[in-house]
């Protein structure tokens, strides 16, 4: 059997970047240093208006076939996790399938999860390999959330930035991700909400929360979304390491979400750990929802902090309310898989 390992990421940013002295001039009663201590966020990348999620992640797959010699005729699927899809339908991995020139015969499927989809990504990749299906998986995150938000939305416009992630996911003769865990609350659904786009009502959703304070299109309560995640996270945390047979002191990093600081600082005081072992990393691209993890591990390969032999764990959480977590070892660094 073949097991899914991740290989080389390629990351692509927006060229327009949006810094806290920016905000700042448009709106100057904004407390910016206050509220760069609470978020850890200085900078943000946003997508110009005609730019798309496809149109980062068609960038970030280009800049990998590129960068690590990928051969485009060599992918067997396409997956592509975003919330701001292109359109409604069809699905944009269909589209992004014929901007990159990848086969005719080559699988393309877009799902709908923001910041737990990389890990949910991870095991729809793992399934489709051990199952024989595909040898070779394009996996793309991209989001552009800051088109929902409103210039005067305090509280969103400070954290989101937009990006895109190209993750080569290939076959392996070892288990390198394993011990998935998931997890889901539909009753905290309506604490992250776009409101436009779709085809029900949201508003009732929102007023039975908050009053809405801003124009945005996106709507979040915030503290709801800390509480869930300080609530739920821990508990997952010991059940991937207990059915992995691990204790806590045998995990390298754990990678988390990167939704804040706030968030990530109180989740590591809440399980005990050292800060140098839940990176944050954020500063200056903000909170890119389902990217956020494969940028994450491209900063730390760039930074040369992480081993092979270290067993991390990789966690996502946040809209739906949806969670997730596996342990991965970086084993392309070891193996140095071919691209």
């Amino acid at each position: 059997m073949k097991y899914a390992a991740v290989g080389p990421i390629a990351v692509h940013l927006p060229e327009r970047i949006e810094t806290n002295e920016d905000l700042k001039a448009d709106n100057p009663k904004w407390d910016v240093e206050l509220i760069a201590s609470k978020t850890g966020i200085y900078n943000r990348h946003i997508a110009a208006p005609n730019e798309c999620s496809s149109d980062l992640g068609v960038k970030a797959c280009e800049k990998l076939f590129e960068e690590f010699g990928v051969d485009r005729s060599s992918i067997d699927f396409l997956l592509f996790c975003t919330q701001t899809p292109d359109y409604p339908l069809p699905t944009t991995a269909c589209l992004m399938q014929d901007r990159l020139g990848l086969r005719t015969n080559c699988g393309a499927l877009d799902f709908n999860l923001g910041c737990s989809g990389y890990v949910y990504g991870l095991s729809l990749c793992d399934g489709l390999i051990r199952s024989g299906v595909a040898k070779r998986i394009l996996f793309v995150t991209a989001e552009t959330y800051t088109k929902l938000i409103d210039k005067k939305d305090r509280s969103l416009r400070t954290i989101f930035g937009d990006g895109a992630a190209a993750t080569l996911i290939q076959a392996d003769d070892e288990p390198s991700i394993s011990n998935f865990k998931f997890g889901t609350d539909g009753s905290g659904a309506n604490t992250l909400l776009a409101t436009e786009n779709g085809f029900r009502n949201s508003e009732d959703a929102i007023q039975s929360r908050h009053r809405r304070r801003w124009g945005s299109d996106l709507y979040m309560d915030g503290p709801a979304l800390i509480n869930f995640t300080i609530g739920s996270i821990p508990s997952l945390l010991r059940e991937i390491t207990a059915e992995a047979d691990l204790t806590m002191d045998d995990i390298g990093y754990f990678l988390f979400h990167q939704a804040t600081y706030k968030m990530l600082s109180e989740l590591q005081q809440t399980i005990d750990v050292h800060p140098d072992r839940v990176p944050i990393l954020l500063r200056d691209m903000g909170n890119t929802v389902s990217s956020t993890l494969p940028i994450l591990i491209n900063q730390m390969r760039e930074a040369g902090t992480m081993t092979a032999e270290m067993k991390n764990l990789l966690v996502g959480f946040g809209v739906g309310w949806s969670w997730a977590g596996c342990v991965w070892q970086d084993v392309w660094q070891k193996k140095g898989l071919s691209a």
